[in-house]
């Protein structure tokens, strides 16, 4: 089995003087950063995705501004693949999926931002293409949402998402627990 790292839209516009703040995002990308590290320790498989919005109307993830790059906390170095997308779905209408099957990869580590968006439909379409999953849940953020007149706390958005994903879509555990499995 190889295993690879995935990390999905840790980008500026995410964190404080962004265009999209996500509850949690400081936290969850030093997390991210120090799966980053064990796998880098271990020169195992590393994929930067990153969010470019070309939908009419977009107002985060903007070409060419500073929101749209990815984060210090986690920024690619030497030469690990940064894959930009244009959908939530990180292997939609990418090179993701053709470059994890080239490098003999059947295990991912995945965290990132949003929780009820991105990484929810990145897990999900990575298990249905037959990827073993492990989803670093404290390594991973999102927001509050609003249906209807109900709002929903940001807490309660990602622990939905994360029960949903549970078991039949990934394992999910804790940026610290995954690091000891590497």
């Amino acid at each position: 089995m190889k295993k690879a790292l995935l990390i999905v839209d840790i980008q500026n516009d995410y964190f404080p003087g962004g265009r999209m703040l996500v509850e949690g995002s400081e936290a969850a990308s030093l997390r991210a950063g120090a799966l980053l590290a064990a796998f880098r320790e271990r020169r195992m498989p590393i994929y930067h995705v990153q969010h470019v919005s070309l939908r009419p109307g977009a107002t985060f993830f903007l070409p060419n501004t500073d929101g749209v790059r990815i984060h210090a906390n986690v920024a690619p170095s030497g030469n690990e693949p940064v894959v930009q997308k244009h959908f939530p779905n990180a292997f939609r209408e990418t090179s993701l999926l053709d470059s994890l099957r080239q490098a003999g990869v059947n295990e991912l580590v995945i965290a990132g931002m949003m929780t009820h968006l991105c990484i929810d439909a990145t897990t999900r379409a990575a298990s249905d293409l037959g990827f073993k999953c492990f989803l670093a849940h404290d390594a991973c953020a999102t927001r509050s949402l609003t249906f209807g007149d109900t709002r929903v706390t940001a807490e309660q958005v990602h622990y939905s998402f994360l029960s949903a994903l549970s078991g039949a879509y990934a394992t999910v555990q804790t940026a610290a627990e995954l690091n000891k499995t590497l």
